[in-house]
């Protein structure tokens, strides 16, 4: 028996499987600039980290807000180039039906650009179906560090260890063990090794897989 109150996903390579679409619009913009791809290892600690952490790191130097900001937008504008037909992970719109009639409250917790939120759930068909949704330079601190899932529970109001977090990056993981919240890890992004590593809950590969291995999932409600 798993038992939760709220559900409370990650977007990008938890509602789909994109991170080849944003490793698509990473390589253009660095050929655009002229920079460095950094090393892989390097390139996998920044995945799932808000653009204000990513960009600084890319140039390899401080940058001011409105740089941020600029670089964020012409990001965005490249990854939505790239963003057509794609689909949901399989089995996401069935696992989202299932909450919705167990009464589940559902928040949506991503590091994505704002720009790129809403393109990416209408591609999905899934504009609507989040009670909450916070992003991530709508919080002090990005993950690794537990802010972004504390306010969406917050927005939910749900306690923390009410909470299911579903996430396909190392740093969401360490997030929301640090949030105190039970963890679902989808192994779009990382192996399944390393997201063990990590101590998720449980590692699946989609939530077919999911429903499959939990098929008593109690909502409690309140």
């Amino acid at each position: 028996m798993f038992t939760f109150g709220a559900a409370i996903f990650d977007m990008d390579g938890t509602l789909l499987d994109n991170m080849p679409l944003y490793f698509r619009a990473f390589r253009v913009f660095i050929e655009r600039h002229g920079l460095q791809p950094p090393p892989p290892s390097e390139a996998a600690q920044l995945i799932g980290r808000r653009q204000s952490d990513i960009f600084p790191a890319l140039f390899g130097r401080p940058l001011t807000p409105e740089e941020i900001a600029r670089y964020s937008d012409e990001a965005a504008q490249i990854y939505q180039d790239l963003l057509i037909g794609v689909t949901p992970l399989p089995g996401l719109v069935r696992f989202l039906d299932l909450l919705e009639r167990r009464r589940a409250k559902i928040g949506l917790a991503t590091s994505a650009p704002q720009a790129t939120v809403a393109p990416t759930l209408a591609a999905l068909g899934i504009t609507g179906r989040f009670a909450a949704v916070t992003l991530g330079d709508e919080v002090p601190r990005g993950k690794p560090a537990p802010d972004i899932f504390l306010e969406t529970a917050r927005r939910l109001d749900q306690p923390p260890d009410r909470c299911v977090v579903f996430e396909d990056s190392l740093a969401g993981i360490a997030a929301a063990r640090a949030a105190g919240m039970r963890c679902i890890a989808l192994a779009t992004t990382h192996s399944v090794a390393d997201l063990r590593a990590a101590a998720p809950d449980l590692v699946v590969a989609d939530y077919d897989e999911l429903l499959r291995v939990l098929p008593e999932l109690a909502v409690e409600e309140g």
